[in-house]
């Protein structure tokens, strides 16, 4: 699999980014990287790096897009950044797949204007993974759609079960609304539509759950609008940080305390890594026709890492396809009118 990685998204690109492919290439026999942004750059922070030179290239990138940029200015006057070229990369099929811990708005809409949607797609959706007390679920749309149809959420769930099924390797994937109550009738007008679409539909859908539900385990996927699922996304991330600088602030406030914390400090590195967005790598773009992930800006080289070996294995599993297939043997209950 040869994965194009803009080079230049991140908070601490392009050191991170660049650290974050070598670490690929060493590690993954089976994934070779473009690196896309400023070529010169790109070779001095290269220099001295032990890789297999012939697995990382470099295409050059004279454009970044920053964060204060709008989709629309960044789409009409820097077609030559790296988000532009790494995904014109994939339309060409000069790579498989594309990751980017840049502007996620703008990596959203350069890919609906390069790569289209997947067939029978209406809207796409970003999907990630969060921890449960047994294996990690999949959150969906976390940012993509402030604004759905019951439709909308009718697909997420179809697209959501595909990559579930496909990338997590889970047979028959559970799938719930995320609402007010666990009763059908508890909801707005879009929970209370969408949970009749879902109730007919070919999924192995399990009904409402709760925000206290989230993190039990009782679903694979969970489905909600863009605008819920950011909230959720985000107040799950800074809870996790916060209870975990309370419980050391507490354990560590005495003498005996920065004993009990020092015992302690295994079981701390292990929440932290339940916990931690590095370990899921980056959010897949679901229905796009292609193979599009979308990292954390604050990603480390692990989280890049993880995320090439996440567009690697979407790539290669052809999900996208498969996603097509789920909505097209779905219609006419999944079809949108748009």
């Amino acid at each position: 699999m040869l994965i194009a990685l803009d080079a230049m998204g991140g908070d601490h690109a392009p050191t991170i980014t660049i650290e974050g492919a070598v670490d690929t290439v060493n590690e993954h026999s089976d994934i070779d990287v473009i690196l896309v942004g400023n070529e010169p750059l790109l070779r001095q922070g290269l220099q001295g790096k032990r890789f297999d030179p012939g697995r990382i290239i470099l295409r050059h990138a004279s454009q970044v897009v920053e964060m204060h940029d709008s989709p629309s200015t960044a789409i009409r006057k820097k077609k030559d950044s790296s988000i532009r070229i790494g995904i014109g990369l994939v339309k060409a099929g000069e790579a498989d797949g594309f990751v980017s811990a840049g502007h996620s708005g703008v990596v959203m809409a350069t890919s609906l204007l390069l790569l289209g949607t997947s067939k029978g797609v209406d809207r796409p959706a970003i999907a990630t993974l969060m921890p449960t007390l047994k294996d990690p679920f999949i959150l969906l749309d976390v940012g993509a759609n402030v604004d759905c149809k019951p439709e909308n959420l009718l697909q997420f769930g179809l697209m959501g079960s595909t990559y579930c099924r496909l990338v997590l390797e889970r047979a028959e994937p559970k799938v719930a609304l995320l609402s007010i109550g666990e009763e059908d009738t508890k909801g707005n007008e879009l929970t209370k539509e969408a949970f009749k679409l879902l109730k007919n539909a070919p999924l192995n859908f399990i009904g409402n759950v709760e925000g206290k539900d989230l993190f039990t385990g009782r679903a694979d996927v969970i489905l909600c609008d863009g605008f819920i699922g950011n909230i959720a996304l985000k107040v799950s991330e800074g809870l996790a940080e916060a209870i975990l600088k309370m419980l050391k602030q507490e354990i560590t406030s005495g003498s005996a305390g920065r004993l009990g914390y020092l015992m302690l400090k295994p079981a701390f590195r292990n929440f932290k890594k339940r916990t931690d967005y590095d370990e899921y790598g980056g959010a897949p773009l679901l229905g796009i026709n292609g193979a599009c992930i979308i990292s954390h800006g604050r990603s480390t080289s692990k989280a890049i890492k993880n995320a090439l070996r996440v567009a690697a294995d979407y790539a290669r599993k052809r999900v996208f396809e498969e996603i097509s297939m789920a909505i097209e043997t779905s219609s006419p209950v999944a079809s949108v009118d748009t």
